[in-house]
């Protein structure tokens, strides 16, 4: 396999960096294909000049695809990021010489075992998918899809490129979020995959595959001196999504919803992330003097004001001290998915 791809702006720089460092120390034979969303991000890497990393600018996307191109304008840039993902992969088969599969990452997955996983649990099938594994009280399948598009593999064969094809002009006509159960971004459309591919689609079954915010809850996790373990087995990527640097040592660690991790399990698992964010900031800075991972402030991060007693209630903002991130709360905020499970059933039921 050794072939991947994922794009981002400015703004992920540093994850898209760490991420490929994280894919070239687990699997020296990477390849990764990124869609640079802006100059200053093609220009960064191709500065890095780090063999296999091969930069691809949305200029030439959109010029080799002209029914990407039409939607642009008129949809707004979260929607269009989704409309993305399926358009890159098909230029990526299409155009990467020698590619029989590709993995799909999103920039903020970070490998922490080999991604080797991923080519035993496609087998010989034409694409594998992986379920959201929500805590069953906090199932958001029915709103926003069984399956998370974090991470995607598809096989060059013709199962894969009608799966691919299928996918993206779904995505052309609608990445609407309205999650209103039929569509939700690009995800909601993965549901159909098992019943309409049958046995080409196969759905990853390894728990330490695409360990996130919203499902670490369902799992037993236990941090030791050999590492993560996930149900007993390594863990091999986690999707670091929401989690952003606040203010100096404060960061936000966006779990509210699913469950605050406790103190070991954080400080393990998003300790060598930060450490990772760091190593590719000073490796940025090399070829871009100046630049520095973005902060998000409190303005952003504490949101509406009801939402921003919760966080702060629940201890979903973490302080750096060492090699612990320190929540305060003593294990509480573990148990915040589910109260607002709880607190979204009673939303969507109009009381």
């Amino acid at each position: 396999m050794s072939n991947y791809c994922t794009f981002f702006d400015q703004g992920y720089l540093a994850q898209g960096l760490a991420l490929w460092q994280s894919l070239r120390r687990h699997d020296a034979a990477a390849s990764c294909w990124v869609l640079a969303l802006d100059e200053e991000t093609g220009s960064a890497l191709r500065a890095l000049a780090e063999p296999g990393l091969r930069v691809v600018p949305l200029a030439e996307l959109l010029a080799t695809d002209p029914e990407l191109a039409a939607v642009q304008a008129g949809r707004p840039r979260t929607e269009f990021l989704f409309t993305l993902k399926p358009c890159f992969c098909r230029h990526v088969l299409r155009a990467g010489a020698g590619v029989r599969s590709l993995v799909y990452l999103d920039s903020d997955v970070y490998f922490f075992g080999s991604p080797a996983a991923i080519e035993q649990e496609l087998g010989a099938r034409s694409v594998l998918i992986v379920p959201h594994r929500f805590p069953s009280w906090h199932d958001e399948g029915s709103h926003y899809g069984r399956f998370n598009a974090g991470v995607i593999a598809f096989r060059d064969d013709a199962v894969g490129r009608a799966c691919l094809e299928r996918w993206r002009q779904q995505c052309l006509a609608s990445c609407g979020l309205a999650g209103d159960g039929v569509a939700y971004g690009d995800q909601k459309y993965l549901d159909e995959w098992p019943e309409r591919w049958g046995a080409a689609a196969g759905v990853s079954t390894n728990p330490g595959l695409n360990l996130a915010p919203w499902n670490w809850a369902r799992h037993a996790c236990v941090a030791g001196a050999a590492g993560v373990e996930v149900d007993g087995v390594p863990l091999i990527a986690f999707h670091f999504a929401q989690f952003r640097r606040v203010s100096g040592s404060w960061f936000d660690s966006g779990q509210l919803e699913y469950g605050v991790m406790p103190l070991r399990l954080r400080s393990a698992i998003y300790g060598a992330y930060w450490a990772a964010l760091v190593a590719a900031e000073t490796n940025l800075r090399a070829v871009s003097p100046g630049y520095a991972i973005p902060r998000r402030g409190w303005g952003a991060s504490l949101g509406p004001w009801h939402l921003a007693l919760l966080r702060l209630a629940w201890g979903q903002f973490w302080l750096k001290l060492g090699p612990c991130w320190v929540a305060g709360r003593l294990g509480v905020g573990q148990f915040s998915g589910r109260a607002m499970g709880r607190y979204r059933k009673w939303q969507r039921s109009g009381a």
